[in-house]
């Protein structure tokens, strides 16, 4: 296996873990300096952590991608440029899913586990979607290790988080100082590894996998190109319109 002496020493380890694990930095974990990431809880070079997240997220069940509120929403051309990054990442990953955060309030009384995933009961779209590795990115940094935690006491789902800050000591896999460019440079690392593993992309491009429900809002529809999804970044000066996008690939119906 891949990680055996890895998570052997694994401080940040997968659950399900139980009702209360302490949080990473109970257990000593802090966020990486630049330039580097976190891999179970240890610092490592920031290549070597992405790496690791391009490994789970090919070798485990219904890789999910799960955007928040700073990259669904185009609230200015940084934001835009960030979700155009993106989905250019989702489309190295064969059969995503991708699933967003778009806001942080509970969804009471019930979430719809293909619809998004929230902050406030994570575990319910982890379980209903039976997800074994996902990826962070966009979500505030106190929103996001609350949602770890959470997902680490109760799922067996591997996380990443590609953070635009200090990095996230609760998932699994992390990297810090995330815009556009350091997730395309992620994207050129999980190019890389799907190749030297050997695992192709489809021929049509349509790689990313829809949930039932959005399937239901695209006509049936199992797959897509999740750059159809993507326009010229505002960097080329034009206006994104990701959070439109993502938006109507939930709620066209």
């Amino acid at each position: 296996m891949e990680f055996t002496k890895e998570l052997e020493e694994a401080i940040v380890a997968p659950g399900p873990q139980g009702f209360h694990p302490p949080s990473a930095a109970e257990l000593g974990v802090l966020p990486p300096d630049s330039g580097m990431g976190l891999k179970f809880g240890h610092i490592v070079e920031e290549e070597r952590a992405m790496e690791a997240m391009a490994h789970s997220m090919f070798t485990r069940k219904n890789a999910t991608i799960f955007p928040g509120p700073m990259v669904l929403w185009a609230w200015n051309d940084h934001a835009a440029d960030k979700a155009k990054a993106v989905l250019e990442l989702a489309a190295q990953i064969p059969d995503v899913l991708i699933i967003p955060m778009p806001d942080y309030r509970p969804k009471y009384p019930k979430v719809e586990p293909e619809e998004v995933i929230n902050p406030n009961h994570p575990n319910l779209t982890i379980w209903g979607n039976k997800i074994e590795a996902c990826i962070f990115i966009g979500v505030h940094c106190h929103y996001a290790n609350l949602t770890l935690k959470m997902i680490r006491a109760g799922t067996n789902c591997w996380t990443s988080a590609i953070c635009a800050e200090q990095g996230h000591e609760d998932a699994m896999f992390t990297v810090r100082d995330s815009d556009a460019a350091k997730i395309r440079r992620a994207a050129a690392v999980f190019k890389r590894v799907r190749e030297e593993m050997g695992i192709k992309l489809p021929e049509d491009s349509n790689n990313v996998r829809f949930t039932g429900l959005q399937s239901k809002v695209h006509g049936g529809k199992t797959h897509t190109n999740p750059l159809d999804f993507s326009i010229e970044s505002p960097v080329d000066g034009h206006a994104a319109q990701f959070g439109h996008k993502a938006e109507n690939m939930q709620r066209e119906a």
